[in-house]
């Protein structure tokens, strides 16, 4: 096993310990950061449906609008450069908040009228009716715009998000966690291969003395038998010397 495939650790049980501490914790960071990425996955399938769902009724709200166009204009005339020349501020205004989804800040904007319609008189003399339906369905379709730009800029930043969450999850899966577990792995068979070694190294010893001692029992018997079992005195020993005098 090379170094590039483990941590580069001293095979302890020190180590080792904190390996498993490691390991765990990045089983743990992996389950999160899979929940978090099917959190994510699955409100990026609701705004992809919800995407083709506004975008199939903003074809036909734009198709219905485009029509009251062509009645008003058919029953008022042309009326768009006094339109144009008379707009002062807008009426619909856009205004944005954050949601958050698992940790994701997504950006939602929300469209809202201020202030009163500058053309609420328009059309008195001909085409009222046309010029209010014109109105309303072009109101729908500034607001199905604005609802449109919300999700799609939620979908861009969500697809961001759940590319990153994803690498994040495939390096942990497959880079950090079995790195770990080789190192883990390492740790056991060197410290395993240690105790072999200590357990040998005490047989061996073992072995040694046990030569030795029956060599030294051998030599006192040899001795008995040649009458010369006689041990040599110890003159550390307590014995019962006499006692000398000096004149």
């Amino acid at each position: 096993m090379s170094e590039k495939d483990r941590l580069n650790v001293f095979p302890s049980r020190m180590n080792l310990t904190i390996m498993k501490s490691r390991l765990k914790g990045a089983q743990k960071g992996h389950s999160l950061l899979k929940k978090k990425s099917d959190a994510l996955m699955m409100r990026f399938r609701l705004i992809l449906k919800k995407i083709i769902e506004t975008k199939t009724l903003m074809g036909e709200v734009m198709k219905e609008a485009s029509f009251s166009l062509a009645e008003a204009k058919f029953t008022c005339g042309e009326f768009s450069s006094g339109v144009i020349q008379n707009v002062a501020k807008a009426q619909t205004k856009i205004r944005y908040r954050k949601d958050n989804v698992a940790g994701c800040s997504l950006t939602i904007f929300e469209a809202y009228s201020d202030g009163t319609d500058s053309y609420e008189l328009t059309g008195l003399s001909r085409g009222g009716q046309q010029l209010a339906k014109l109105k309303k369905n072009y109101a729908k379709a500034v607001e199905l715009l604005v609802e449109l730009a919300s999700l799609q800029t939620s979908f861009i930043m969500l697809d961001e998000v759940i590319k990153i969450t994803n690498r994040r999850v495939n390096a942990i899966e497959y880079v950090i966690i079995p790195r770990i577990d080789r190192t883990i792995q390492y740790i056991l068979t060197e410290i395993d291969e240690n105790e072999r070694e200590e357990f040998y190294r005490l047989k061996k010893i073992q072995g040694k003395k046990k030569e030795m001692r029956a060599k030294k029992e051998a030599l006192i018997t040899e001795r008995k038998q040649a009458g010369l079992d006689e041990e040599a005195r110890n003159m550390l020993a307590d014995n019962d010397d006499q006692d000398l005098l000096f004149n």
